[in-house]
């Protein structure tokens, strides 16, 4: 992800499908944690996922690479910080919450990255994690965003684990509409998100939204979703 990909994703999030559902996935998750306290998304480009979060109580931090992924959080009312999410400059044992989404895959050493989450999130805090998930999904898409790798649910395990952290949950995402999709990114040569057509989008949202009522966290998916503590 570039400057223009941040500025381009933030312009269609709050309307568009995909930014919707998991927004929705880490409103449910966190509200499982009680009360609100202190938390940080790595990776947050221009702090959508933030912001819900802060609509829900929590003092959040929004760190992101990228200088205008930054400039676009602080416009939005965020306290948000430059950094690199393999050398955080936050103190240990600090949040209760931590949310890393589409952020380990941009990581060579993401096993930094790992330890890292697990050193600035409190005993017994909790990482929400998500990832591309399946090599044979990879395609020209990937490497225009910037992807080292796709996950399964082996290596992820084994980076979060060798990190330090519990998993307490992990699931496939995006599993009913993985062929479309894997369909749409072979086609794919840019990582521009784009406005959807509002019928389409709500048929999509729909789609997507079902699968929480669904037993098809265990079949391959777009996404793979976890949910991990730190003991």
């Amino acid at each position: 992800m570039d400057s223009s990909d941040i500025a381009a994703t933030t312009a269609v999030e709050a309307r568009h499908w995909w930014y919707q559902e998991r927004r929705s996935i880490i409103v449910r998750q966190a509200r499982r944690l009680g009360t609100p306290g202190l938390a940080v998304e790595i990776g947050a480009a221009g702090g959508g996922n933030s912001l819900a979060l802060q609509e829900l109580g929590w003092r959040v931090i929004a760190t992101e690479y990228l200088e205008e992924g930054v400039r676009i959080a602080r416009e939005r009312g965020l306290t948000a910080i430059r950094a690199d999410a393999r050398a955080l400059p936050l103190a240990s044992e600090s949040f209760k919450l931590l949310v890393a989404f589409d952020v380990l895959e941009h990581i060579d050493e993401d096993y930094l990255a790992a330890a890292e989450i697990r050193r600035v999130l409190q005993p017994g805090g909790t990482a929400l994690i998500a990832v591309p998930c399946d090599m044979k999904l990879w395609s020209a898409h990937d490497v225009a965003s910037g992807h080292f790798r796709r996950y399964t649910r082996e290596t992820l395990t084994a980076v979060v684990e060798k990190a330090g952290l519990t998993v307490e949950a992990l699931w496939s995402w995006n599993v009913l509409l993985r062929p479309a999709i894997a369909l749409a990114k072979k086609r794919a040569s840019e990582n521009h998100v784009k406005a959807v057509n509002p019928v389409v989008n709500t048929v999509l949202r729909g789609v997507v939204a079902a699968e929480r009522y669904l037993p098809l966290g265990s079949l391959p998916g777009v996404s793979l979703m976890m949910r991990c503590r730190r003991g």
